[in-house]
């Protein structure tokens, strides 16, 4: 059973061996892995198999053989023809290739032109590939050569994001890739150039750009002001008693206007007309493309804040002519213009919220500016001229969306230090008056003359009327002149309240303040300086209490005046009054005074020409001449004062007489008289006489009795005492209210007595052994200590 197994395996070997499916080395090593006999019967098996293999061999090719044979007698049968085929077919060969050779060469260049053509087709598609490329960087340098930069940058996000991710692997496309950062900054560059010199033009052109706004503004005011006046007179309304003034004042603006071209004809520019703001606008895209247009807008800004705060910086002598303040005006209208048109026109650039914090910084300053500089201005022309430009100012802003309610506040003060300008000129337009005035009535010879005057001055007198030529007015020539300026006055205090957007009552009450300060500081002081003035005489004073008068009775003629200007109603309730009624009687009052003091000044000269012989023994028997001259001067001053109020012309009267009485009693009792004889006592009795003469002739009408007389009374009874030697008697009813001498002083009687007791010692020297004369020398030295006594008393008393 085991060799059967053996046999059976190296079967199984051998069958394994011939079918070459497992690896022979596997199947050799089990065989000789098995048993120590295992290789020589392997062999042995082997041999048997090898034996029986040939065995079918020799079989197979035993039964094959005479096929073989036939077939090696068929070759041999087709040998010749195989030798002939194998000439022909060299032949043939040998011809084919000598063919062949001109195919082969063209064959070749066939082939090679193939390649060429596929060559050039690979060429031209990456040509195609990258000539769009080249295309557009060549685009994108022309654009750089024109100046297109926004263009040129869109340019290159194209060549970025298209078109070099389609050639980036050649060298060229490198290089453009690596160019472009150094185009966008040259671009940066350029436009951040470009904007410089945009701002450093407007700068330059910020003057024509307000010029051509404000003049625009004051177009459409004009027209509107004019459609006003049209409705105005279409439904009755008066806005103006005169309309000297808007065209007085249309004068001044066409005069001082920014241009005096035919508006109708002239084309209506823009800001864009006269701005390229191209450079604004590339330069933003540009900042915008290239993802920086913070650093744009920051810059911008900081840039124009300094040009704000050069054009906001006036000039040191704006203020001396009218030019140096549009020009300060211009300026600034234009910055402003040009940020407002930036506003609309882009988008972030600037924002409401940041032009309206630079018009507040620049509107502080602006109002600091002109409180400073409109501070110096003396002349009301140029105020007034400076309001219509702030006013022609703050509405083109206004029309801008700038709030100016801050500027027409302003124009308040302005205009209180435009009407203390004018007051000043008023001033020195009354004082010229005054000057030229001839203080006479006017004097009128036609009916002509007489219409003349009082289309000047509303005066009215039906006597005067009746009156044959010629004939005069009561007032001097000054008074028509004055009412015509307080007019005119008027008349320029309107021009200011015009175009202040205020109501009719506003206006109404601004023009009777400043009118009333015309009338109670100006008009005022300038007739109390006048009145004050040493050169103006009695005469000039009586005819200035006169002018007075009647300007007075016109004041009622202004308020009418100004009543028709506004259309406000006197009776309104908070109607300001004229306050001419007060001023003028005041003046009137101080050229009364004036009147007396200077009346008395005069008769202090006359007195001063006094030359008595105070140790005269015998009186000259009339009175002195410097009385009479005084008495007959006092006589014609006292005939002009006829025109004057009752009053007045008594109470200069009386003040004269009472002063002589009191020169006249100073003389007698002058500390410097040692001594007084009894016939100058005489002679100043004389003297008095005629003073009384005088007093009771009435040389004023009105007075009551001897009213006048009184103001001589202490005189005359001092004269009287001593001129009847009545001394017991005085010295008896001392005290008395029905005393003779009531008016005496005993004081004044010691002085007078003692003066006469001196001249009498030295007289009578020689004569003291004279009775008489004892007895008189005695009876005053008796007199004497009785008054001193009474003196003494009274002081103690006191």
């Amino acid at each position: 059973m085991l060799e059967e197994d053996a046999d059976q395996t190296y079967e199984n070997v051998l069958t394994e061996i011939q079918s070459f499916e497992l690896p022979i080395e596997a199947t050799l090593r089990s065989v000789y892995d098995d048993q120590p006999n295992a290789h020589k019967k392997f062999m042995e098996k082997l041999d048997a198999c090898i034996r029986n293999h040939d065995k079918e061999i020799e079989k197979m090719c035993n039964f094959h053989h005479q096929g073989f044979v036939d077939a090696i007698t068929e070759l041999l049968k087709v040998r010749a023809d195989a030798e002939k085929l194998k000439v022909q077919v060299t032949d043939t060969n040998r011809r084919f290739q000598d063919a062949g050779k001109e195919v082969i060469v063209q064959t070749e260049d066939i082939i090679r032109c193939r390649i060429q053509q596929r060559n050039i087709t690979t060429v031209v598609e990456k040509l195609q590939l990258c000539l769009p490329v080249l295309e557009m960087y060549s685009k994108l340098k022309e654009q750089m050569s024109a100046k297109r930069y926004y263009s040129a940058l869109k340019t290159m996000e194209q060549l970025e994001n298209v078109y070099f991710p389609r050639v980036s692997q050649y060298r060229f496309c490198q290089l453009m890739i690596e160019n472009l950062p150094k185009l966008r900054e040259d671009i940066k560059e350029i436009s951040m150039s470009d904007l410089k010199d945009f701002l450093e033009s407007i700068r330059k052109h910020s003057d024509k750009i307000g010029e051509t706004a404000m003049k625009q503004a004051q177009q459409q005011k004009t027209f509107h002001i004019t459609l006003q006046k049209q409705n105005n007179v279409k439904f009755g309304k008066n806005m103006y008693v005169n309309d000297r003034i808007p065209e007085e004042r249309d004068e001044i603006e066409l005069k001082h206007g920014f241009e005096e071209e035919d508006e109708n004809e002239e084309e209506v520019l823009t800001v864009q007309d006269l701005v390229d703001f191209s450079p604004v606008y590339r330069c933003l895209h540009i900042y915008s493309v290239l993802g920086d247009e913070e650093t744009f807008e920051n810059y911008y800004r900081k840039q124009r804040k300094k040009q704000a705060r050069l054009v906001l910086q006036p000039q040191s002598n704006m203020h001396e002519t009218v030019d140096g303040y549009r020009r300060y005006f211009t300026q600034i209208v234009g910055f402003f213009v040009v940020e407002d048109h930036i506003l609309h026109v882009t988008q972030g650039l600037v924002t409401r919220a940041y032009t309206d914090e630079l018009w507040n910084m620049a509107l502080s300053k602006i109002i600091a500016v002109l409180r400073a500089h409109s501070s110096y201005c003396t002349d009301p022309d140029l105020v007034l001229e400076l309001k219509n430009l702030i006013v022609i100012f703050a509405d083109t802003l206004q029309g801008y969306g700038f709030p100016v309610n801050r500027l027409f506040d302003l124009l308040f003060e302005i205009r209180d230090q435009y009407n203390e300008t004018l007051l000043k000129k008023w001033a020195g337009v009354f004082r010229d008056i005054f000057e030229e005035d001839n203080y006479s009535p006017i004097p009128i010879v036609s009916e002509e003359e007489y219409k003349v005057v009082i289309s000047k001055f509303p005066f009215q007198d039906p006597d005067l009327e009746k009156q044959p030529f010629p004939k005069k007015f009561p007032m001097s020539q000054s008074v028509p002149h004055i009412y015509i300026q307080v007019k005119e006055f008027i008349y320029a205090s309107l021009k200011f309240s015009e175009s202040l957007h205020r109501s009719s009552t506003e206006i109404d009450d601004m023009l009777r303040k400043s009118t009333n300060l015309l009338l109670t500081r100006t008009l005022s002081s300038c007739l109390l300086n006048l009145i004050r003035k040493p050169h103006i005489g009695l005469t000039e004073l009586v005819q200035i209490i006169i002018n007075t008068t009647h300007l007075e009775q016109a004041c009622k003629y202004l308020e009418d005046f100004i009543t028709n200007i506004t259309n406000i109603s006197q009776e309104t309730v908070h109607t300001t009054r004229l306050y001419g009624l007060s001023t003028f009687k005041d003046a009137r009052h101080a050229a009364e005074g004036e009147i007396y003091t200077k009346l008395n000044q005069k008769i202090d000269e006359f007195v001063q020409l006094a030359d008595y012989d105070w140790t005269m023994s015998e009186p000259d028997g009339r009175a002195s001449g410097y009385l009479m001259d005084l008495i007959n001067f006092l006589r014609s001053i006292f005939q002009v004062f006829t025109h004057l109020p009752g009053k007045v012309a008594q109470t200069a009267c009386m003040s004269a007489c009472q002063h002589l009485s009191t020169s006249l009693m100073q003389m007698l009792l002058d500390s410097e008289l040692k001594q007084i004889s009894m016939g100058a006592v005489q002679q100043f009795n004389l003297d008095v006489i005629q003073c009384e003469l005088f007093a009771s002739s009435e040389p004023v009408p009105g007075f009551q009795g001897d009213t006048l007389q009184l103001a001589f009374i202490d005189l005359r009874q001092l004269l009287d005492l001593f001129m009847v030697w009545d001394w017991s008697t005085y010295l008896a009813d001392y005290g008395q209210p029905a005393s003779k001498y009531l008016r005496v002083n005993p004081n004044t009687a010691l002085t007078l007595l003692e003066k006469m007791k001196d001249t009498s010692k030295k007289n009578n020297i020689f004569a003291q052994f004279r009775k008489n004369d004892r007895d008189k020398q005695k009876l005053i030295e008796t007199v004497v200590k009785q008054l001193r006594s009474l003196v003494n008393g009274m002081s103690q008393h006191t």
